[in-house]
């Protein structure tokens, strides 16, 4: 009879060996992200949990990727909810696609391959919720190549470009979500409040408790309303991950 910490090993070695390469595997799907300029980190996945999803029945992910935050948003949703994806990466859309089509909700999430602007401008659909995870840097040392670029630095896609979009294609009762580094989240919160935006939802990212916010979450909505904030810790004193990283989180990553 095996012991249990020979059992435990060799089931840890089992599901190891089930991962696959070239990408990040979740409890319900696999992001691959070897064709894409920006592979699956914590601001994405931070943003796909978080992200506020009651009542909603149209999603709209700006600058989907690989295809992360739209794929985690149908999870969280009811069936009948749609999620469409823009990406102006052709790789980064093909290979969204791709991840879509293997997941459990490919009759639920529509890639698009296109300008955000232009895409926007022809659209006739209004959201109840609009995310994006967006380029946050400006223009600076060219990077190995256009992709990784445009996927960077604001030159492609600019805050206030992003705040234009969502004003035409969100419903007045949704919001807008977006994971930002902290200082430009500020300057994010002030442009979108001189634009007649109200700041409902901020949760500030730690990694530790002694350490200041690294990153923040934040959801916007055309009505007033009161402003809701908290802070998370990704990591415990010991470097584990916190209680409040496991509740975000579990329903998604799948090693505890």
């Amino acid at each position: 009879m095996l012991t249990p910490i020979i059992l435990q090993v060799r089931q840890m070695s089992q599901k190891k060996s089930l991962l696959r390469r070239n990408g990040f595997t979740f409890k319900q799907f696999f992001v691959a992200h070897d064709r894409c300029a920006m592979k699956v980190g914590t601001d994405g996945i931070l943003l796909g949990s978080w992200a506020p999803v009651a009542g909603v029945k149209r999603i709209l992910d700006i600058g989907t990727g690989s295809g992360l935050i739209a794929l985690m948003l149908a999870q969280r949703t009811a069936p009948e909810v749609q999620v469409d994806a823009v990406e102006l990466d052709a790789e980064a859309a093909k290979q969204a696609s791709e991840n879509i089509q293997a997941s459990p909700w490919a009759a639920r999430i529509n890639v698009y391959q296109d300008d955000v602007i232009n895409w926007a401008a022809g659209c006739d659909r209004h959201y109840q919720l609009i995310v994006s995870n967006p380029p946050y840097f400006s223009p600076g040392v060219k990077c190995a190549s256009s992709a990784r670029d445009k996927a960077r630095y604001t030159s492609h896609l600019d805050h206030e470009a992003l705040l234009v979009c969502a004003e035409r294609l969100l419903s007045e009762e949704g919001f807008l979500a977006v994971v930002l580094p902290e200082r430009p989240g500020e300057q994010f919160i002030a442009m979108a409040t001189s634009r007649g935006w109200h700041l409902r939802l901020r949760t500030d990212i730690a990694e530790t408790e002694n350490k200041l916010p690294t990153r923040v979450l934040l959801a916007f909505s055309p009505r007033a309303g009161d402003t809701f904030s908290d802070r998370l810790t990704i990591r415990d004193g010991d470097n584990q991950y916190s209680p409040a990283w496991h509740g975000l989180t579990q329903d998604f990553y799948l090693f505890r």
